[in-house]
């Protein structure tokens, strides 16, 4: 990385310190553990779990500074005091429940609970590696919940995600809000109804949001309570398995949405003062404290807390066969101040006393961890410092991702949005926003993000063309605002994907326009979930101009699998004229031609291109199939002259894909 980059020369200590701490570590978990995949084990001895030489259950906690701990629920008619645990040296707790006496008690779907008493209160709780957590849908009180069933009988042995690896299309998608209804969505109905919409649509790869156990729907899925468990209120375990499982047979690999940056501080529900400390699973004080999330920040240098995010990730691999992590927050677990109120204009920022050298370790060890586990599984970082080298292998001085996301791609298309004229796009600055990145580090580009699409803001169809959406998306009626809007969605979506990095995402409902903001049921809209749902009806109809929309997304993700255009080299600029507002470049042996000027077009224009010989339009934006004008004829061939340029009729606010042809 020193050699490629010189400019981290001065910077070398601190990288070099940061990869002798990750041989140090490596070489301790081999010495005490044997392996890293035995270090993150630890889910397996912690919790709930049939002993068969024994014919029982035990149950082990960890709370070192408890008092005592009981164990109650169902099996005991919630007796807080009949069940009390044995403490180990270590600060573990554990009780054994006989299968011979509590047979018919101790069963499946049975719920429990563990009383905590320490010096500072006496408090029930959920178990911290408890798999399945229920909340009561009149009181809202959460339990732990037993989860005896029989094994799911997996079919994807012969399933591999290395094609996502390769070149990852992300369906981004929240497993609650994709149905139309004004309900919480399922496992089972997103299983039945979208899946087959997302293989249509040809992405390759879905990320799922919320599926780690919540209280608060209306989080989002990113304030956790309980990391081992799937979300109950979408449904089973078995049916978030099955969800996978026929994913995986479509061909498409599921990403899980991971947050480790951050828990709950809810007391009953999640990990925040477990033992009656303030500093078990987190920082103490108010350096264990995320002000902006009002949540709880993990000491990621404890070896206890290691052992749980890790083995977190070894459970989520094994268990439901995920093909690998989205990590949420990576700016907010890099550093101490979380990145908050933070412009990161010097490299010296990157390096200093504010970075959480603990967080770098164990990010490190994750994702040593993922890639023992699963070679070609993903790991992306959702990190908006540019930490150097976030997205490079931990042998060249990396941390280990195999992608990072784009985070300043979907910025620079809202703030353009919002501040700047159609004549004021500055082609300079779009072409400099979309290829400025790491040559070594491959990113995920994205033309929008989930959070734009939250209340109090709005998607990019919704910019572009506002109330008019609810009133003249016909395709038997034109309308000024909407043309122009369908237009720019159109280029924006394309040349995000082809020139904004290595990978691609889309958030879902935002491929074909969806014309809502995102606001889960809450009080301040009466616990309604009219935005929490996606329209489905909208896109399915014919005579609506969201299929138009959507029928240009199916071909722009057709196009990038076609010719693997996120796997091939960075796009190669042929022209750029900042007046006529028309960029041209090559990716994957194609051209592509943008013109973003909001009224003038121009025949016989020239475009500088490679090599000789004849050019086939491909793929056109203005094509009446979506919801175009049909100004160009497809069926022309450009040949290239002895200066090797073609000469094209380029419409304004059109994109244009050409191959080379043999005459």
């Amino acid at each position: 990385m020193l050699h490629e980059e010189p400019w981290l020369t001065q910077y070398s200590e601190a990288i070099q310190h940061r990869q002798e701490r990750f041989q140090a570590a490596i070489k301790a978990i081999k010495s005490n553990h044997g392996n890293l995949i035995e270090y993150a084990s630890i889910h397996e001895y912690y919790g709930v779990h049939y002993l068969p030489k024994r014919k029982g259950w035990a149950y082990r906690e960890w709370a070192p500074e408890a008092s005592q701990l009981f164990f109650f629920g169902d099996f005991n008619n919630w007796n807080r005091e009949s069940h009390p645990m044995k403490r180990t040296p270590r600060g573990d707790w554990e009780i054994f429940i006989p299968e011979s006496e509590y047979k018919n008690l101790f069963t499946h779907g049975s719920r429990v609970k563990v009383h905590v008493i320490s010096a500072k209160a006496a408090l029930d709780r959920i178990p911290a590696y408890i798999r399945r957590v229920v909340q009561d849908p009149e009181t809202h009180d959460m339990a732990g919940q037993l989860w005896f069933s029989e094994d799911f009988q997996w079919t994807d042995e012969n399933y591999s995600p290395e094609p996502s690896l390769k070149q990852p299309l992300i369906y981004e998608c929240h497993i609650g809000m994709a149905q139309e209804k004004e309900a919480v969505g399922t496992y089972q109905e997103f299983e039945t109804a979208i899946l087959p919409r997302i293989k249509a649509a040809g992405y390759n790869t879905i990320q799922l949001m919320a599926v780690m156990e919540h209280p608060y729907y209306g989080s989002f899925g990113y304030h956790v309570s309980n990391f081992f468990a799937p979300s109950s209120r979408f449904g089973t375990p078995e049916e978030l398995k099955s969800l996978i499982n026929k994913a995986h047979e479509l061909g498409i690999a599921v990403v899980m949405d991971i947050v480790h940056s951050h828990a709950i501080k809810n007391v009953n529900e999640g990990l925040n003062e477990f033992d009656g400390s303030d500093d078990q699973y987190f920082h103490p004080g108010e350096k264990g404290n995320h002000v902006a999330w009002d949540s709880k920040v993990f000491n990621y240098g404890k070896t206890e807390v290691q052992q749980f995010l890790l083995s977190n990730i070894r459970y989520w691999l094994e268990e439901f066969h995920f093909d690998g992590f989205r990590f949420d927050g990576v700016t907010s677990i890099l550093y101490f101040h979380h990145g908050l109120y933070m412009d990161f204009v010097s490299a010296d920022l990157y390096f200093n006393e504010d970075v959480d050298q603990d967080a770098i370790l164990y990010l490190q060890l994750a994702n040593t961890l993922i890639h023992a586990l699963k070679p070609n599984a993903l790991s992306i970082a959702e990190d908006m410092s540019g930490m150097p080298g976030i997205a490079r292998p931990i042998e060249e001085g990396g941390v280990g991702f195999d992608f990072r996301m784009a985070m300043g791609v979907p910025d620079y298309w809202i703030k353009t949005l919002k501040h700047k004229q159609d004549e004021e796009w500055d082609m300079f600055e779009l072409w400099h926003q979309l290829t400025n990145r790491p040559d070594k580090e491959r990113s995920i580009g994205y033309a929008e993000s989930h959070d734009q699409a939250l209340v109090g803001d709005q998607t990019l169809a919704f910019r572009l063309m506002d109330k008019e959406m609810y009133f003249s998306m016909s395709s038997l009626q034109q309308n000024l605002v909407v043309d122009r809007g369908i237009a720019l969605h159109k280029l924006i979506r394309l040349i995000t994907l082809t020139l904004g990095g290595e990978g691609y995402l889309n958030f879902i409902g935002n491929e074909f326009g969806h014309p809502d903001w995102v606001d889960f049921p809450r009080e301040g809209n009466h616990w309604s979930y009219l935005h929490a749902r996606r329209q489905w009806s909208l896109v399915d109809d014919p005579l609506l101009r969201y299929a138009h929309l959507n029928s240009w997304d199916q071909e722009i993700i057709k196009l990038a699998n076609r010719f693997q255009i996120l796997a091939a080299a960075p796009a190669d600029q042929l022209f750029l004229d900042p007046d006529k507002k028309i960029i041209a470049y090559e990716r994957a042996n194609l051209i592509f031609i943008f013109c973003f000027h909001p009224t003038e077009s121009f025949f016989g224009f020239p475009i500088p291109v490679k090599k000789g010989g004849y050019y086939k339009i491909i793929l056109n934006s203005d094509d009446e199939k979506f919801s175009g004008f049909s100004r160009i004829d497809d069926k022309t061939s450009y040949p290239a002259d002895e200066n090797c340029t073609i000469k094209i009729y380029i419409p304004n606010r059109t994109a244009i894909v050409l191959k080379p042809n043999d005459p």
